[in-house]
This record gives structure tokens, C-alpha cells and sequence, in this order.
């Protein structure tokens, strides 16, 4: 992923917050075929430092995803994607200054790359059920649990997922927030974000407001 250094976020433990914040991913491997993908919610364990160090999930047994990875595992890029919104033009005052603006877009992402392995014995998918669930579920007023499903019942879903791990290798990760924006056009982003219906375009003026404040 192409990071410009003007939104390249340098921190580790800020891009697992990210991740944190939009684990839905979306997993690449080299096929015998070519390129193939699938999509899952990631678990981030981090180190001390914050930092990404693994990811965990799992897919559905019958995704052909996991087939052409060997017992040594296989290199994986995955990717995040967090808000992301359309900037007009229009929304910069520099416009009606000297006209010369173009569209683009803002928004947050992560890319992560490291080595993935599978676990396919069904005796052994615990972690693998209960780290999303527990991600998931924390902070509702009442969790649900892997433990309030029957035996049985969990059992036979354990029979039909795959679990995944990703060993992280390294991590590039962006917010892209109109930083290279003066000041005014900054505001005017934030403005005409704040005007739109999109819940995403709220959440990333919100979090512009944020970064030109700590900034």
C-alpha cells in the first residue's frame, strides 16, 4: 500500500487501534490459480509496545480460501479499511480563490502482511470462536458467550469453520485526512462533512477535528 508520508501513520499501536476499530478484513492469498481472497473478522494480539504481532479469526470450512495453504502456512497480505468519503471540490474556500482543486477522497486504512496458518482439527477451534466473539461482544450490556450455546450445537459449527492465524510481518497503515490542506480548506472539509447524511463522513470530521487539534 502506497502510504504518502503526509498520512502515513508511523505508529504501531495507533494502526491496531484501527484495526481494532474495523476488523472486518479482507484476506489475499497466491492461489494455484492465481490470486483468491476471502473475508472475516480479524483479532489483533499485540505486543508490549501496542503494536500488531498476530491475527485471528476463521472462515467457513467449505471457502476454498484455505486449500492451497501447506502445513508451513503461506504469505498473506490483509487489508482494513475503516471510513472512508467523497471531498468535493467544493468544500475547499481555495476554490473560489484560484480554482485549481480537484476531487479526491479521505479515508482510514491498514495493511497488514505476514505469514498465515490454518487450523483445520475441530477439537482445536476454540480460541478461534471465542477471541471474536469476545471482541465482538465486549461492552454490550449483556455478552453473549460461546458457552451459552449447547454442546453439541458448537460442536458441529466448530466442524465448519477453519480457524486462521497471520504471524504479522509488517505494517503500513494511513489516515488520509486532508493534512496536506491549509488550514481553511481543512476546516471546509470538515465543514461539508458535518452537513452530510453519510454516518462515515461525520465520523471522519470528528476524527479531523481531532488530528489538527493534537496535531
Amino acid at each position: 500500500m502506497y502510504a504518502q508520508g503526509a498520512f502515513r501513520i508511523a505508529d504501531g499501536a495507533e494502526a491496531a487501534a484501527l484495526v481494532r476499530a474495523s476488523p472486518f478484513a479482507i484476506l489475499c492469498l497466491n492461489g494455484p490459480d492465481g490470486p483468491i481472497s476471502a473475508q472475516a473478522p480479524l483479532v489483533g494480539e499485540v505486543g508490549p509496545d501496542g503494536a500488531l504481532v498476530a491475527l485471528t479469526g476463521h472462515i467457513a470450512r467449505a471457502n476454498p480460501f484455505w486449500r492451497g495453504v501447506g502445513p508451513e502456512g503461506a504469505p498473506a497480505l490483509v487489508l482494513f479499511r475503516g471510513e472512508d468519503a467523497y471531498v468535493s471540490p467544493s468544500a475547499y474556500p481555495s476554490k473560489a480563490a484560484h480554482g485549481r482543486v480537484v476531487p479526491t477522497w479521505n479515508y482510514l486504512a491498514v495493511e497488514v502482511r505476514g505469514q498465515l496458518t490454518v487450523e483445520t482439527d475441530p477439537e482445536r477451534m476454540d480460541p478461534y470462536l471465542r477471541q471474536p466473539t469476545e471482541m465482538m461482544e465486549a461492552g454490550r450490556a449483556r455478552p453473549w458467550s460461546v458457552d451459552d450455546a449447547p454442546a453439541d450445537y458448537l460442536a458441529a459449527m466448530a466442524r465448519g469453520v477453519i480457524g486462521i492465524r497471520i504471524v504479522v510481518a509488517s505494517v503500513e497503515a494511513m489516515a488520509k485526512l486532508s493534512q496536506n490542506r491549509d488550514a481553511a480548506d481543512h476546516a471546509g472539509v470538515i465543514a461539508d462533512f458535518e452537513t452530510r447524511e453519510d454516518p462515515a463522513a461525520r465520523r471522519l470530521a470528528a476524527l479531523m477535528r481531532q488530528e489538527r487539534t493534537t496535531a
